[in-house]
C-alpha cells in the first residue's frame, strides 16, 4: 500500500436499494488495482440463498475475500432464532471486524449492513461506540465503507463521504421478488 494514501470512511446509507451493490462495485474496482479487499456482513448468512458476492469471493481469493458472520435479519424475513444467537454472531463480526482492520492485511474494508446493526427497526446488535471505535482503529491508509439504513450523525461527521439512496420506485411496491444477480 503506498503509504502516500489516505484511507477514507464512506457511508453508504438512505431507504433505496444500492448501498451493498455501491460498495462491491468499489471492491470491484479496487480489485481492479490489485488491492486486497475484505467484505464483512453482519446480517447475511445462514440463508438457504446463494450470495454473488460469495461466490465471486471464492474464485477470486484470496484477493477478494467474504465473511458472512451474520444469522439473517432480526424478526423479520421469517426469522425465529433467539435473539442471544444474533447478539453473539454481531459480537464476533465486531472482533473480527477489528481484527482486520488492525491487521495492515486490507487495502478496503467493507463492513456490510454494520449501520443496520446500530439500529435495525428497534433492535440493537452493536452500539453506535462500537463503530465509532472501529473507525478509531482504521490504520490512515486502509479504505473503510460501511452500508445500511438510517445512518447516525455521528457516524456521517466521521465519514469522509456520505452518499444516501433515496427510493423512487421499488419492484417490492409490484410484488416482483428479490432477483438474483441483481439482488443478492
Amino acid at each position: 500500500m503506498p503509504s502516500s494514501r489516505r484511507g477514507l470512511v464512506i457511508v453508504y446509507t438512505g431507504s433505496g436499494k444500492g448501498k451493498t451493490s455501491a460498495a462491491l462495485g468499489a471492491a470491484f474496482r479496487a480489485l481492479g488495482h490489485g488491492w486486497k479487499v475484505l467484505v464483512i456482513q453482519f446480517f447475511k448468512g445462514d440463508w438457504p440463498v446463494v450470495f454473488g458476492e460469495l461466490e465471486m469471493g471464492r474464485r477470486l481469493g484470496p484477493q477478494f475475500e467474504v465473511l458472512q458472520l451474520g444469522r439473517g435479519f432480526v424478526k423479520h424475513m421469517g426469522d425465529r432464532k433467539p435473539f442471544e444467537e444474533h447478539l453473539a454472531a454481531a459480537k464476533v463480526a465486531l472482533r473480527t471486524a477489528k481484527e482486520r482492520i488492525t491487521s495492515g492485511t486490507y487495502d478496503l474494508i467493507v463492513l456490510d449492513e454494520i449501520i443496520y446493526a446500530i439500529d435495525y427497526a428497534g433492535v440493537q446488535l452493536v452500539t453506535l461506540e462500537d463503530v465509532l471505535e472501529l473507525l478509531d482503529a482504521k490504520p490512515p491508509s486502509l479504505h473503510l465503507i460501511l452500508t445500511g439504513r438510517n445512518a447516525p450523525q455521528a457516524l456521517i461527521d466521521r465519514a469522509d463521504l456520505v452518499t444516501e439512496m433515496q427510493e423512487v420506485k421499488h419492484p417490492w411496491q409490484r410484488k416482483i421478488p428479490a432477483q438474483q444477480g441483481i439482488d443478492y
